[in-house]
């Protein structure tokens, strides 16, 4: 029987989020629940804003890299260290479903304005928090970065080259990880809610969540006692699974089983002694002996193109793939337009730009984009006069007395 939905209906209209988040963790998490419908509120500093406002590319002297991480949001002003500007806050947080913040553990509490003070303004507040370390614990004071995360949480030790120094992921993994964890936390929470009629805290490291991701690490690390090492782009636990250079560029070969490998050394690559090459029989033997089957493998697909090797072997059944870069990524009709990874919108300074899809396809509510990110203070006006009450009159003052 076929499904219907209201038409325009998302699956989290019904959620009023708070988002206190600066730079990327929080922000990333906070749009997310944008993208999926929730009413968003993005709360920062009069005068400055969150730090990411500072950081390039800009056009028409606004962040692009702020406008990515904050679309689907409203935006406001406030000033939190004041007394009227705490009074504006509990009024908001009465009416929220969701409350995020990425301070260090303690800046709201000493505010004032902790998890134990605005359950008392509303029960049915959930209160989500991504910090470096934690709320709880003897590193929970330290403040944290992305880098931070992957360094102390292991995911530098494993990535580079073999023999090489340890190397920082390319893009903000850490960051990423603990924002996708803080929506997973605060949308439990929600159905704990439901249950119970009552919200909760919840508390997302940067580190735990680069922790949990390195998964296999440290399982090899508990049979053996023996440290990771890196390993280029080969896996720890599989091979053949490794990039492969070609004629034009590298290619991606994934063998997960011993079919897969057969069918690669006797359907691709007419090499069907690898089979029985007593260094190769098993996975974990050619995973010992990765780099020398690597040579091998490397003198066929030397003398390919890209196209030319991954069509043969995804031809026969064989996962396998071209190593893109960003370029070819958002050219590319599966993943940029199929799967509509990236998507145009029209910014109110920016003008047309282009930011990231959501990688959640809810098939019957998809997830879209509604609005651009807020300029500063853009909705002062319409929260605080239209929404909180506000006279003209106090609506000036508090905007001249840099509370909002």
């Amino acid at each position: 029987m076929e499904r219907k939905t209201e038409q325009g209906m998302q699956a989290l209209q019904n959620l009023k989020v708070l988002d206190l988040t600066r730079v990327v963790a929080g922000p990333f998490g906070a749009s997310i629940l944008g993208d999926l419908g929730a009413d968003v509120l993005k709360i920062e500093v009069p005068g400055r804003g969150d730090d990411a406002r500072a950081y390039g590319p800009y056009e028409n002297g606004e962040s692009m890299y702020y406008a990515n991480l904050n679309r689907n949001k409203k935006g406001i002003t406030l000033n939190l260290k004041s007394e009227k500007g705490k009074e504006l806050f509990l009024k908001l947080a009465k009416d929220a479903d969701i409350l995020l913040e990425n301070y260090r553990p303690g800046v709201m509490d000493r505010l004032g304005l902790g998890y134990d003070v605005l359950k008392e303004v509303n029960p049915r507040l959930i209160y989500g928090a991504v910090s470096g370390f934690g709320s709880y614990g003897p590193y929970s004071d330290r403040p944290g970065y992305d880098i931070i995360s992957q360094g102390m949480g292991g995911l530098m030790s494993i990535t580079g080259e073999k023999g090489g120094d340890p190397t920082r992921s390319g893009n903000a993994m850490g960051d990423i990880l603990g924002g996708l964890n803080l929506v997973i936390g605060v949308l439990a929470a929600v159905n704990a809610r439901n249950l119970t009629g009552v919200g909760q805290r919840v508390d997302v490291s940067l580190v735990d969540s680069v922790v949990a991701s390195l998964e296999n690490a440290y399982i090899r690390y508990f049979k053996s006692h023996e440290l990771p090492v890196r390993n280029g782009n080969a896996y720890a636990s599989i091979a053949p699974y490794d990039t492969y250079r070609a004629k034009d560029g590298h290619v991606i070969i994934g063998c997960g089983n011993q079919k897969l490998y057969e069918k690669l050394c006797t359907e691709v690559l007419d090499m069907p002694w690898m089979i029985t090459d007593e260094r190769f029989l098993t996975i974990p033997l050619r995973v010992e002996n990765n780099e020398i089957q690597k040579k091998y493998i490397e003198e066929w697909t030397s003398q390919r193109t890209v196209d030319e090797i991954v069509d043969l072997i995804l031809g026969r059944g064989i996962p396998a793939a071209p190593l893109y870069n960003v370029k070819q990524i958002v050219e590319d009709e599966h993943i940029a337009k199929a799967r509509e990874m990236f998507i145009d919108i029209e910014h109110p300074v920016i003008g047309k730009m282009t930011v990231n899809g959501n990688p959640i396809k809810l098939m019957d509510m998809k997830p879209r984009i509604n609005c651009p990110a807020p300029t500063l203070g853009q909705d002062n006006h319409a929260v605080y006069v239209d929404g909180l009450g506000l006279s003209e009159e106090e609506y000036i003052r508090l905007t001249e007395e840099k509370v909002i």
